[in-house]
């Protein structure tokens, strides 16, 4: 039902700039299923690699779930209640877990061998340095 198409005789006044966002938003949620279900599964999980293909899966199973949640909801069930709330904590976990692998990967490595000599060169007295084997070849050039 569009939202020309109700009139605020059948509903109160005070919700019906929610009514209107929510159809708004359920027209959204529609055109992106739609976009997603006109490319085949298989055609797009060969584009992608392992991980996109796990937050592909789990974003699926966790907007299916929602909808599900909703749909419970306009039938008076409470889905707190119910099982699919286990369900989108459970796949809220797994999308936590693929955030923390995705975040690591991002995170900045160390190069060990680099700050030990940066650490080695800020630390070390220039007095206390005694002939090193650089500077043995240095002053042997020069002579």
């Amino acid at each position: 039902m569009a939202a020309a198409d109700m009139t605020t005789e059948d509903y109160p006044m005070e919700i019906h700039e929610y009514l209107v966002a929510f159809n708004d938003s359920i027209g959204a949620v529609d055109e992106m299923l739609n976009k997603m279900m006109s490319v085949p599964r298989s055609e797009l999980l060969q584009k992608i690699d392992p991980l996109e293909q796990a937050k592909l899966d789990l974003v699926s199973a966790y907007t299916l779930n929602s909808l599900f949640w909703v749909y419970l909801t306009t039938q008076g069930v409470n889905p707190k209640e119910h099982a699919v709330k286990g369900e989108l904590e459970r796949i809220r976990s797994y999308m936590n877990r693929i955030k923390e692998m995705t975040d690591r990967k991002k995170a900045a490595r160390l190069d060990k061998g680099a700050a030990k000599r940066f650490i080695q060169h800020a630390l070390c007295d220039p007095k206390e340095q005694k002939d090193t084997p650089a500077k043995k070849r240095s002053k042997s050039k020069h002579k």
